[in-house]
């Protein structure tokens, strides 16, 4: 295992972070802008904010010198001190119990769920599991998703994908073509400091992409947004997993296959690979 101290990581299971935000409407605008969403007059305050758009909220603002050499907040505060380089969201599950309201005012609390070890074809990985609750000033419970993030070691060659085609045949639902302006946006919106997005020098020669990366909670929100368009109905239940990056200059097909209150989400690049897999369940 290298130089990963697991039970010395696994100290930090219980930690705990706790903070308020108020979701804010102008917030929720820009984001609407961001994303393009197709009726703009109801993002207003008093609306259930649309799905997963919680993540451009409760944002820590850490000075420059409290932040690591890939733009994220240096290791060893709430999150363990991982000795690897490189640090990536993986997927989530994310259960939606009452509606998240704009203008509203809301408590986040935070606890380090796991932290596991494992071994991949690129090297050493370690993912940290994260539980996020999402709770009205009253303690009524809004929101409650698991965030997997994993730690990976350095690439020095760019990354090529390596995924088995879509099986999906036929058109996407939707397709979804990012520029440099969109993962600024997004960024900017979630205060998301991570070099892989906006810095490609560092991108190419550090972290070993091609390009800059879309940002992996982008293109689930994107597929979240489309499981509530396809079906006409509110989602209670999402999940998705990560399957490879998703590089600037890709044009993204997202799919959306119904069975009763599920719906199979994916998001395929321009080559036909998965990039994302993902399953909603409707109210």
């Amino acid at each position: 295992m290298s130089n990963i101290d697991l039970d010395h990581l696994r100290t930090w299971i219980g930690k705990s972070h706790a903070d308020e935000d108020v979701i804010s409407l102008r917030h929720a605008q820009m984001m609407a802008a961001t994303v393009d969403h197709p009726d703009p007059e109801r993002i207003r305050n008093g609306e259930r904010l649309p799905p997963l758009w919680h993540w451009i909220y409760f944002l820590a603002g850490l000075p420059s010198a409290e932040l690591g050499r890939d733009g994220h907040p240096a290791r060893g505060g709430f999150l363990p001190p991982v000795p690897l380089p490189n640090r990536m969201w993986a997927g989530g599950r994310v259960r939606f119990v009452q509606p998240l309201l704009i203008g509203s005012t809301v408590r986040k609390e935070s606890s380090i769920l796991s932290v596991d070890h494992k071994r991949g074809r690129s090297g050493n990985l370690v993912f940290v599991t994260v539980l996020h609750q999402l709770k009205s000033l009253a303690g009524e419970l809004l929101i409650r998703e698991e965030h997997d993030i994993v730690y990976k070691g350095a690439t020095s060659a760019p990354q090529q994908v390596e995924n088995p085609a879509s099986a999906h045949r036929g058109p996407p639902a939707k397709s979804f073509t990012p520029t440099s302006t969109t993962l600024f946006r997004y960024s900017a919106l979630t205060f998301n400091g991570h070099r892989i997005h906006y810095d490609t020098d560092y991108c190419r020669a550090i972290e070993g992409y091609r390009n800059l990366v879309i940002h992996g909670p982008l293109t689930a929100t994107m597929l979240a947004m489309l499981a509530e368009e396809v079906s006409g109905r509110v989602i209670r239940e999402f999940s998705y997993r990560g399957m490879a990056p998703a590089i600037l200059g890709d044009s993204l097909g997202l799919y959306a296959d119904s069975a009763g209150d599920r719906i199979s989400l994916s998001a395929t690049l321009g080559n036909g690979a998965t990039c994302m897999q993902a399953e909603a369940r409707t109210a």
